[in-house]
């Protein structure tokens, strides 16, 4: 389905709203990016009733077209039931009850459901977008594509303003708050008062090659690989799509890993039933992401709240971005529900502190997981440690128990 069927109301007028997307100059929520975090944010706040007009920098068609991670907890999974778009997700994604370790070529299984009573869900990112921009689209929420030079205004004020171009007319949004959620290199974080924020980050001497096929999965569940030569990551979209990751050099480029080479890398590091089972095809998606850990604080600044990859990044190895991104919405979206309906900034005042609490836990197990079964160097007390701690979390239900916990998502 083209990006034109899933917005036939882009820039339409809403009955209840005063003005339309086009030539809106006032809202209740001005929300920057239209990523899930974006998207699941105006979601909920139009379902109480609260206008929001969201600003996307790229085209629909570019946003959907990004390849990323798909690794639902349950506490997302029920965000999406509740801003109204969960129903696909039941029907396609994928309950994975445990996920699997394998260390020197012999896998170990780590039962989330035996442990927690809770398990997570494989479905797109992709597809967690599209099935927010139908239900925007349905909900007659107004969104503006491929606005330029966005910038933001008076956030520490009262009146709160957004300024943007857009089919070649310079416009503005004067607004109650702003949302930041634009990611990473977005305007909005960068909007902070310097003095203000304080950001902490690592950035790890290796990246991810990803690798995605129309092939099936070798395994039901993910399986992570620690292996002498690098990491190694067997996941799935979908039973008929898989997506492979080894771990390479940050000056790899993509032209010296063609399909053949990265098949025969993968093999190297799997055990022998995995390296039997799998089943190669050409790649349709294939890039080099680089890892790094990193935390801004506070996340709120005056009128502006920031959310998601804009407040901090996580290295994918513990499936907890997107994860993090909704946690980070549910405590927004509450506070300004709370604000819009009881006249309280009792929540407002505390999102920043909610928000990291969740965060830094969620970067710690992040970091473990990521330390634990890359290879960082060739120091052999280094790698004997690793070892040791692999094998404590092998043979320790205490220590299996905190996996999956942490695996599955920490309370909200």
């Amino acid at each position: 389905m083209g990006f034109a069927a899933l917005n036939p109301s882009y820039n339409q007028p809403r009955s209840r709203r005063r003005v339309n997307a086009r030539m809106a100059t006032r809202t209740q929520v001005a929300i920057i990016g239209a990523g899930p975090a974006g998207l699941l944010l105006g979601q909920l706040l139009g379902r109480h009733g609260i206008d929001n007009i969201i600003l996307e920098r790229a085209t629909g068609e570019h946003v959907l077209g990004r390849i990323r991670a798909g690794v639902i907890e349950q506490g997302a999974g029920d965000l999406l039931d509740e801003a109204g778009v969960g129903a696909r997700m039941h029907r396609e994604g994928l309950i994975h009850d445990g996920t699997q370790i394998c260390v020197d070529r012999v896998r170990h299984r780590i039962d989330f459901k035996a442990l927690t009573g809770r398990t997570v869900m494989v479905y797109g990112q992709t597809e967690i977008t599209r099935d927010l921009m139908e239900g925007r689209a349905a909900a007659g929420l107004p969104t503006v594509y491929e606005a330029q030079a966005v910038a933001l205004h008076d956030i520490l004020g009262t009146k709160p303003r957004v300024s943007y171009r857009a089919a070649g007319e310079a416009r503005e949004i004067t607004c109650d708050f702003v949302a930041g959620c634009d990611g990473f290199h977005g305007v909005s974080r960068k909007s902070a008062p310097t003095h203000a924020i304080t950001q902490y980050e690592r950035v790890y001497p290796f990246g991810w090659l990803g690798l995605l096929a129309d092939t099936p999965p070798v395994s039901h569940e993910l399986i992570y690989v620690r292996h002498h030569d690098g990491f190694a990551l067997c996941s799935m979209r979908s039973p008929t799509r898989s997506r492979y990751y080894i771990q390479c050099s940050l000056a790899d480029d993509l032209d010296a890993w063609p399909d053949e080479r990265f098949w025969h890398e993968l093999k190297a590091r799997l055990d022998d039933e995995a390296r039997e089972q799998i089943v190669i095809g050409p790649s349709i998606e294939k890039s080099i992401a680089p890892l790094r850990s990193f935390v801004a604080e506070p996340m709120r600044f005056g009128r502006l709240l920031i959310a998601g990859d804009a407040a901090h990044i996580v290295p994918p190895t513990g499936a907890k971005g997107l994860n993090l991104a909704a946690s980070d919405v549910r405590y927004l979206s509450q506070a300004l529900v709370e604000h819009y309906r009881e006249n309280s900034a009792a929540g407002l005042d505390h999102y920043s502190q909610r928000a990291l609490a969740r965060v830094w836990k969620a970067e710690r197990f992040s970091w473990w997981m990521t330390t634990l079964l890359h290879k960082l160097s060739d120091n052999a007390f280094e790698s004997r440690m690793h070892l040791a701690e692999l094998d404590y979390l092998f043979s320790s239900r205490a220590a299996a128990t905190a996996f999956a916990e942490n695996y599955v998502g920490l309370p909200f």
